[in-house]
C-alpha cells in the first residue's frame, strides 16, 4: 500500500492521470472557460488585497513619502513602542475598540438570527417579502446618511428633543454625550445591518426538512421545543461559521461611522484603532507607527479566526476550514 501511494504521488507530480482518469493539464484545458471567468476576480484580489500587504514593511521603517519605501531608513521595532510601552492614546483606542467589539458580538450578532426566526414563522409569503424589503433598505444607505438621520432624530435640535420641549419636558442629549456614544453606535449598526444579516440565516432555515417539524409535532413538542430541537440545530453550522468570521472582523468596528461622530464626543470616548491609525498616519504623518498598529491588529484578527475555528472543531463543527 505504501508503494502504491508513492506511485500515485509521483503520477500527480508528473501530471499523469489520477484515479478519475484526468491529469492537471487536461483538467486545466477542460475548465479553461471557467478559469477565464474567474481570472478577473482573482486579479482584483491579488492586486488590491495581497499586493498591498507588501507595504507593511513600513512598520519597520521611518517612512517618509518623498523618500519612498525603499529610501526610508530602517528603525526596527521602534514603531511598536506605542504598543509595547503602553502609549496612553493607544491604550485608550484599544480599550474603546475592545468594548465596542464585545458589545457588537454580544448584542449585534444575535439580532439577525432572531429576526430570521421571526420572519420564518410568518405564514404569508407576501408579508414576509414586504418585511424583508423594509429591513434590507438601511443596508444600502451610506454611513453619512445614517448618521445624518440619527442626528436629525436624536440630536439636540432633533425631532425627539423638539417634541419634548414642546410638551414641557427637558431635552435628552443623546448625540454628543460621551457616556452614550458606545450605545449609540451599537444601535446604529443594528438598525443598518441587522436586516441584511438575515439573508444567510433565512437560506439555512429554508433547507431544514419540514418532516422534522411534523415528527416533532406528532411527538407533542411545542413551538418552543421545535425551535430548540429542530430549528436551531438545523442552522447551527451557519451560526458557527458566521460567528468565526465575525470574530475575525471584530476589531474593524466602523471607521466611517465613528469618524463622522468623533468631534462632538471627543477622542477619549470615541478613539478606536481604526481612527487611531488614521489620525496618527494620515493626519500627523506618523506612517510607521500607524502601520505597526494596523499590522498587529491584523495579526490579532487572524489569531482570533484560527482560535475560534479550532474551538469549532473541538465541538464537532467544520468552521471556516477543516484541518
Amino acid at each position: 500500500m505504501a508503494v502504491e501511494a508513492t506511485r500515485r504521488t509521483r503520477w500527480r507530480r508528473a501530471g499523469r492521470p489520477r484515479g478519475d482518469g484526468t491529469g492537471w493539464a487536461e483538467r486545466m484545458r477542460r475548465d479553461r472557460f471557467l478559469l477565464l471567468l474567474a481570472a478577473p476576480g482573482v486579479a482584483v484580489v491579488l492586486l488590491f488585497y495581497y499586493l498591498p500587504l507588501l507595504g507593511n514593511v513600513i512598520a519597520f521603517k521611518d517612512y517618509q513619502p518623498y523618500l519612498g519605501i525603499s529610501g526610508s531608513p530602517w528603525v526596527g521595532w521602534s514603531n511598536f513602542d506605542v504598543i509595547f510601552n503602553g502609549d496612553p492614546e493607544f491604550m485608550t483606542a484599544l480599550k474603546n475598540t475592545l468594548i465596542v467589539s464585545l458589545a457588537q458580538v454580544v448584542f449585534v450578532f444575535p439580532v439577525p438570527i432572531a429576526i430570521a426566526l421571526l420572519l420564518n414563522s410568518l405564514l404569508s409569503e407576501r408579508i414576509k417579502r414586504v418585511v424583508q424589503s423594509i429591513l434590507y433598505l438601511p443596508h444600502f444607505m451610506s454611513w453619512v446618511i445614517v448618521v445624518a438621520l440619527f442626528q436629525s432624530m436624536l440630536g439636540n435640535a432633533g425631532m425627539l428633543n423638539t417634541w419634548l420641549v414642546q410638551h414641557g419636558s427637558g431635552g435628552i442629549h443623546i448625540i454628543g454625550d460621551p457616556g452614550l456614544f458606545k450605545v449609540l453606535i451599537t444601535s446604529q449598526v443594528i438598525w443598518k445591518d441587522a436586516g441584511w444579516g438575515t439573508i444567510l440565516f433565512l437560506a439555512a432555515l429554508s433547507r431544514i426538512d419540514l418532516s422534522l417539524y411534523e415528527a416533532a409535532a406528532v411527538d407533542g413538542a411545542s413551538r418552543l421545543r421545535q425551535l430548540w430541537h429542530v430549528t436551531l440545530p438545523g442552522i447551527k453550522s451557519v451560526i458557527v461559521l458566521l460567528f468565526i468570521l465575525k470574530l475575525g472582523d471584530s476589531l474593524n468596528i466602523g471607521f466611517e461611522q465613528i469618524l463622522l461622530q468623533q468631534a462632538p464626543v471627543g477622542s477619549n470616548a470615541s478613539e478606536v484603532l481604526d481612527t487611531y491609525v488614521y489620525n496618527h498616519g494620515v493626519i500627523n504623518g506618523e506612517w510607521g507607527v500607524s502601520a505597526a498598529v494596523g499590522l498587529v491588529k491584523g495579526l490579532v484578527s487572524v489569531g482570533l479566526v484560527l482560535g475560534a475555528n479550532k474551538v469549532a472543531h473541538i465541538f464537532g463543527e467544520r468552521g471556516v476550514y477543516e484541518s
